[in-house]
């Protein structure tokens, strides 16, 4: 066996069913899930109708790279939703949703035999990104959110000692599970690094399409093409329609940046074995060339957001996201305890903060939050956030 699969810690929703276990939810109230981020609302059906029209395409075995109008589809997209212009034939490359392709990058870019080699994350943080560390051979190295910043990375309290030997580093804008977005600045500082010290950037932007502000989130490779770095050198972006278009099972998403980057990990995907579908790929085409289901879903979650917050602000310390989907609220004692009591008392599902996190210079930054994730439908959560403010009346 691979001895670093050893050192995979639990993902989060193994340790909530074992923070569950022994435990009867009250009978009188209805399960209410707002633990996992897994999108509810209804698969558009044009989206639907695409991928059985294109069924045939099962008969074929596909190419690493996808189609020609696939990659055209996401290129078009990338100009209309950042103004960046990609070369469809080498910036850019399908991949079957953000989550394996964030994994994979790792396993394509570090070099263990470095001393010490290092990856650097954000904490809390998506725990592919520690899997994908650990499996490369490399260490995480966790960089904490800075609450007085809404919950923004505080990249500038990473030590020099820890750039020096990093080679790659996860950005995740907007976050997971803070709802943070990268301003330019940011982004500027994190480039400069990035040229001093040679490490790879790979920017998780998969919530990037549900937001509440006048203006929707500033991209990774936006970002770069407004400072001239028209080339995105070691910067890829990794996207992907789940949330944006509510198809999580479709398994699609696409990689798009450094021309040398995207070949090196083509060629690792080609070994992989890592090609989507034909039919998942039209479905994918249409997917991406329609923006408005994209508004309308995003006017669901605004609803949703409008109407749990006026509910839940008396009694806890949670306010409005910069984007995304999850509500990072502050709880009256252990994070863990709260989950399992609001569990067992009126059984509503929600993710204890700290296993979201990684102790880091002897503090756990998800420690005393939770995680709601508002993919329920609007009643529901309407029915959780009220549950959670009873909750909540009698801890106090």
């Amino acid at each position: 066996m691979n001895p670093r699969l050893d050192l995979l810690q639990p993902y989060p929703f193994e340790k909530l069913r074992a923070l569950f276990a022994g435990v009867t939810p009250a009978a009188q109230w209805p399960a209410i899930s707002l633990g996992i981020g897994e999108p509810k609302h209804p698969t558009p059906q044009f989206i639907r109708d695409a991928l059985v029209a294109h069924l045939d395409g099962l008969a074929v075995y596909p190419t690493t790279t996808g189609s020609a109008a696939l990659r055209q589809a996401c290129v078009q997209w990338a100009q209309r939703r950042y103004g960046v212009t990609l070369d469809v034939q080498t910036q850019v490359l399908p991949v079957n949703g953000s989550r394996e392709a964030l994994f994979a990058i790792a396993q394509t870019v570090i070099d263990a035999s470095r001393e010490a080699a290092t990856v650097v994350c954000p904490n809390p943080f998506y725990q592919i990104y520690e899997g994908a560390a650990l499996l490369a051979g490399a260490r995480p190295y966790f960089a904490a959110v800075d609450a007085g910043r809404n919950f923004a990375v505080d990249w500038a309290a990473v030590p020099e000692t820890v750039w020096q030997r990093t080679q790659l580093v996860y950005v995740c804008s907007p976050g997971n599970p803070t709802g943070a977005v990268m301003p330019l600045q940011e982004w500027e500082q994190l480039f400069a690094l990035s040229d001093r010290h040679g490490f790879v950037i790979a920017s998780d932007e998969c919530y990037s399409e549900i937001w509440f502000g006048d203006e929707p989130p500033l991209g990774g490779l936006q970002a770069a093409w407004a400072l001239g770095r028209r080339d995105f050198r070691r910067l890829l972006l990794f996207t992907s329609l789940s949330k944006r278009s509510n198809v999580p099972g479709l398994r699609s998403g696409f990689v798009a940046g450094d021309a040398a980057l995207i070949a090196a990990f083509t060629r690792y995907r080609t070994y992989h074995g890592s090609a989507m579908g034909p039919a998942v790929q039209a479905a994918s085409v249409a997917a991406w060339g329609d923006e408005r289901h994209v508004h309308d879903n995003r006017a669901l979650y605004r609803e949703k957001f409008a109407a749990v917050l006026p509910i839940l602000q008396p009694v806890m310390d949670v306010r409005l996201p910069d984007a995304g989907f999850y509500l990072w609220a502050a709880t009256p004692g252990d994070d863990a305890a709260f989950a399992r009591g609001l569990y067992e008392k009126y059984n509503v599902t929600v993710l204890p903060g700290s296993y979201l996190a990684r102790e880091q210079d002897g503090v756990n930054p998800g420690r005393g939050r939770v995680r709601l994730a508002l993919v329920a439908p609007l009643a529901e959560c309407v029915e959780a956030a009220r549950r959670i403010a009873a909750y909540c009346a009698e801890l106090r």
